[in-house]
């Protein structure tokens, strides 16, 4: 082929009524005859099973260069897997934490060879609030069973409960008051956080039919920070940790946590070891 054939062939000779290039399509050489058995050795072609390069468009033949713009993934060479994925082999050790997380923990749903490495609880100060609460109402009944009597008789005639009614209502009431205090002190017990190997969960307790679990990946925990604000969390040695989440910018939120810079650093360095492709190390607790 001489060079103006080459320079023919890679310029549009004319366009048709739409506007798309036509081009010269320089004879080719007829192609050998391929024996049945030659057929049968020669390697097979492997071809995207999503779109090849289109040969032509509207009767018109391309460029080369052309088709393939056309074509999503030219060439494309799709390489065999196994449908189950290869098992990976875990070490005695990990099998052994990974057992006796599963029988601490048995509401938690982990992984084969994932552990507890953190049990973070709530710290017992944000206990004060519902007990403090449940005394002062019962300290409110109680005050007015004692000054109920002379009510009673001050206020002759008057449609009122007897002093025996009344304390019967007074006692029914009590234990309504006692009953919502002790569910209030279990739901903020429940409340509980804990980090694996490889994951960071969640457990949010927020009324007393009302449970639901957070999970996030170490690998996506793009911060993890601790906040203590005021007198009483810096003397007693509480806050709040907050981890944010790439991409979505979730923000899991944990408050009342006891020591709450020595948890994170040890979230820290196990998010860091991580994505670092290190072991995450339960003795750095």
């Amino acid at each position: 082929m001489n060079p103006e054939e080459v320079d023919q062939s890679s310029k549009p000779a004319a366009y048709d009524p739409e506007g798309r290039p036509l081009y010269y399509h320089p004879p080719t050489a007829d192609a050998p005859e391929v024996t049945p058995e030659a057929e049968k050795t020669a390697p097979a072609k492997v071809r995207s099973h999503i779109t090849t390069r289109p040969e032509k468009i509207d009767g018109h033949n391309f460029n080369p260069q052309i088709r393939s713009q056309y074509a999503n993934e030219p060439d494309t060479i799709h390489a065999h897997r196994p449908i189950e994925p290869k098992k990976l082999e875990l070490s005695e050790e990990l099998m052994a934490r990974y057992r006796a997380s599963k029988e601490r923990y048995p509401f938690l749903n982990l992984s084969e060879g994932e552990f507890v490495i953190l049990d973070i609880k709530r710290h017992p100060i944000g206990m004060l609030m519902p007990i403090f609460v449940t005394g002062a109402l019962l300290l409110a009944i109680f005050t007015f069973g004692a000054l109920y009597p002379t009510m009673y008789e001050q206020a002759a005639g008057a449609i009122m409960p007897s002093p025996a009614a009344m304390f019967g209502i007074i006692i029914l009431i009590s234990a309504l008051v006692v009953l919502g205090g002790a569910v209030a002190l279990w739901v903020y017990l429940q409340n509980q956080f804990f980090m694996t190997n490889e994951s960071v969960i969640q457990e949010v307790q927020e009324s007393l039919f009302m449970r639901r679990e957070q999970t996030v990946s170490l690998g996506s925990i793009e911060d993890a920070s601790f906040k203590q604000n005021g007198i009483l969390q810096t003397v007693f040695d509480y806050g709040t940790i907050r981890l944010s989440t790439e991409g979505q910018e979730t923000t899991y939120v944990f408050r009342y946590v006891a020591h709450p810079k020595r948890q994170i650093a040890i979230l820290n360095n196990a998010i860091e070891a991580f994505k670092n492709g290190r072991p995450v190390d339960p003795h750095d607790n």
